[in-house]
């Protein structure tokens, strides 16, 4: 990977809640956790078992032809298969049924029965699958947000974005590569929203993305059975080296009035962020009044009221 300056992501062996919430969590940074008990999914989730267990019921799923999918740009469709066909079709490296090309990539993120007001839940959509799979009690259950089922094709790589909440990643089958990036680096990732606009983390474009080498790069590759500890706000990019099978966990790591109430997917921004948002919008329209000269004198003095609020609360 050229462009960023490389980190290596720190690895925990047979990590119990205890040591997760006084070792690991406090240093709110990424952290690969290996050796933990996840039931018999490690063993059982195979394309044959999750085809037959899994249901016939339909899912909604992302189909491109490319491997990198591009989520500002939505280089892919949604289309709807039966679980057991979708399963068996994104475990193929060339398809004879396909809706772009014989090489297409799929990828599942389950959702609630309705995604407008319910979250995914493992247990409620997939039921029989959730009994092989034991979910670490790494927080407290009030806290639980959602368990979101993900299946991809190999190869599959999907676009570097943040969520607002704590998360696991439960890496069923199938080994993946995880690159992330602080907080505090979202300056040199092209933001559009919370998605970053660079695709290729492999070979950047540095003359389009200059600011993109200041960034820091976490690097791992996550072996079945292994779960990836993501803090809220750090940005990741994942990218499947085989078909794979995982689980998200998503929990409150904050009180809940913070959070948007209608967000079923976990990824709103908290409502206060939203409106400060949303006021700097305002506010950045209101200067398009002025002459170039005072909108460039008066933006930059916001800069510099914004940058001094931060670094006198130490941020």
């Amino acid at each position: 990977m050229e462009g960023c300056r490389k980190a290596s992501v720190a690895v925990f062996n047979h990590v119990d809640k205890q040591t997760f919430l006084h070792k690991v969590y406090p240093l709110r940074k990424p952290a690969v956790l290996k050796g933990i008990y996840l039931g018999t999914c490690t063993s059982k989730w195979t394309v044959d078992y999750l085809s037959t267990t899994g249901g016939n019921q339909e899912v909604k799923v992302h189909v491109a032809s490319v491997p990198q999918m591009d989520f500002i740009n939505k280089n892919f469709i949604y289309r709807t298969l039966p679980f057991d066909v979708f399963v068996k079709r994104a475990a193929e490296a060339t398809h004879e049924e396909y809706f772009i090309s014989e090489e297409e990539k799929y990828y599942l993120r389950s959702l609630g029965e309705d995604p407008r007001k319910d979250i995914a839940d493992i247990t409620k959509q997939f039921p029989s699958l959730a009994e092989d799979i034991n979910i670490p009690e790494f927080f407290d259950k009030d806290q639980f947000f959602s368990s979101v089922f993900r299946i991809s094709s190999p190869g599959l790589q999907l676009w570097t974005h943040y969520d607002v909440m704590d998360n696991l990643l439960i890496q069923v089958t199938g080994r993946k590569r995880v690159i992330l990036f602080s907080p505090q680096d979202a300056p040199y990732l092209y933001l559009t929203g919370d998605k970053s606009e660079i695709l290729d983390l492999n070979t950047p474009d540095l003359e389009k993305y200059p600011q993109f080498a200041k960034a820091q790069c976490y690097e791992c590759q996550l072996e079945p059975g292994d779960m990836l500890f993501i803090p809220a706000l750090w940005f990741h990019n994942t990218l499947a080296k085989e078909f794979g099978v995982g689980v998200n966990i998503f929990w409150k790591h904050l009180p809940s009035h913070f959070y948007d109430k209608t967000d079923t997917y976990g990824n709103k921004d908290p409502t206060a962020a939203s409106r400060a948002m949303q006021i700097l919008d305002r506010a950045l329209k209101t200067l398009e009044e002025l002459p170039d000269e005072y909108r460039d004198f008066y933006a930059r003095r916001m800069v510099l009221r914004i940058q001094n609020k931060l670094y006198s609360n130490h941020i």
